[in-house]
């Protein structure tokens, strides 16, 4: 649908429903339908990655690193029976595995860390906040980079994002960018759904889908 006319709407059919949460739209597919009856359309950018593997859109996120390393080992038969507790389980099951890192390169600068999320949306997971000041109506990604290589910290990291303070955490840093080049090891995700390997890059795609959103989403 990218550069076309036709309007996308969302409906919570997912895991986490983490575009149909993010609007405000719920997980409940029979509240979402009379929502979704008045939005509005609103033109906003997209994500596109750009690896290897090839150039592939997204709506929500991308991200590197560890989280996508645990969306790789994820069992499929278990995501279908325990839905979005799977990704909890499969994430300490990562706690005895110290964490690769990576390059992640914005404006020439070069920043190492084992975790980079490349965001959209304020949510995360559907029903936890990373990148908080996000937002589907900027061109912009909110980058949130996590240093380390002791998966422990990243316990401290997942636990300090429940409680809405992660950004202040030494170790985590923030940064708003159009494009992100990603150089080194590891694994790739973009909403959610594996991606392939790094070297990487995730980029703006502005002017690029119209989107079904609730009135007072901004």
């Amino acid at each position: 649908m990218v550069h076309s006319q036709a309007a996308l709407g969302i409906l919570p059919a997912g895991t986490a429903n983490v575009l149909a949460m993010e609007l405000g739209l719920g997980s409940r597919l029979d509240r979402a339908i009379p929502r979704l009856a008045s939005c509005v359309e609103r033109r906003i950018a997209v994500g596109r990655l750009c690896s290897a593997q090839g150039s592939r859109h997204f709506l929500a996120m991308g991200g590197a690193g560890l989280d996508a390393k645990i969306v790789y080992d994820l069992n499929p038969s278990l995501k279908a029976r325990a839905g979005k507790l799977a990704y909890w389980l499969g994430g300490f099951g990562h706690i005895t595995q110290s964490v690769e890192n990576f390059d992640v390169i914005v404006d020439g600068k070069a920043q190492r860390c084992g975790f980079a999320l490349a965001s959209r949306v304020r949510n995360y997971g559907g029903d936890l906040e990373i990148a908080r000041g996000a937002s589907l109506l900027r061109p912009e990604f909110e980058l949130v980079l996590f240093e380390g290589t002791n998966p422990l910290r990243y316990l401290l990291y997942m636990a300090t994002v429940g409680l809405k303070a992660v950004q202040r955490m030494p170790g985590v840093h923030t940064i708003h960018t159009p494009r992100v080049e990603l150089k080194g090891g590891g694994h790739l995700q973009i909403d959610g759904e594996y991606a392939g390997r790094l070297p990487a890059c995730f980029e703006i795609v502005p002017d690029a889908v119209t989107l079904l959103m609730p009135p007072a989403y901004g």
